[in-house]
């Protein structure tokens, strides 16, 4: 495990397995929404954006975690040899979104730039969700059936797996089998 790509749907705490996969294996974490926003909320331009994203899959170990968009998603994908999705029951992002706004009004919330306006992203991830859930879960889903057999591949669908899932990370990055 060295190129690890996190993702699923808003709110399923990739940000937060991806901090602590991070701490686990000693591979750097690099949050997409850090790179595509600005401290304060400001939008990235996109080609800034691809230009860093392009230059994160040259390293030799990262953990990715986020979306970004359809075309760095896919480039990602296929460059990773180990892709861990989130894929929870839509209430449980739901909620999750929820508790994230709540927690935002405290501090940060995790893998966000400092500074990110929590009421309007919260109002946006819950727009994101259902469209997610409708259009990018079927794809996220046939793309993990079809990489298990040149990738490791985690399709984690609840808390208690995800905190499995951490249990078995060895320190030598690899995951029990």
């Amino acid at each position: 495990m060295k190129k690890v790509a996190v993702f699923g749907n808003t709110g399923g705490g990739k940000s937060t397995l991806s901090k602590r996969l991070a701490e686990l294996t000693h591979i750097p974490v690099y949050p997409l929404d850090v790179l595509q926003y600005r401290a304060g909320g400001d939008k990235v331009p996109h080609d800034a954006y691809l230009k860093a994203h392009a230059e994160l899959l040259q390293r030799d170990a990262w953990i990715i975690d986020g979306y970004g968009c359809r075309a760095s998603a896919w480039e990602r994908f296929a460059c990773a040899d180990t892709l861990v999705y989130i894929d929870l029951p839509l209430f449980t992002h739901f909620l999750w979104v929820t508790k994230r706004l709540f927690k935002g009004l405290f501090g940060t919330p995790e893998g966000w730039p400092a500074g990110s306006p929590m009421l309007s992203s919260t109002i946006n991830s819950y727009r994101v969700l259902w469209l997610c859930h409708r259009h990018l879960t079927p794809k996220y889903r046939e793309l993990v059936s079809a990489a298990r057999p040149q990738k490791r591949v985690h399709h984690l669908r609840s808390a208690a797996e995800m905190e499995t899932f951490l249990r078995e990370v060895t320190p030598d990055a690899r995951v029990l089998p």
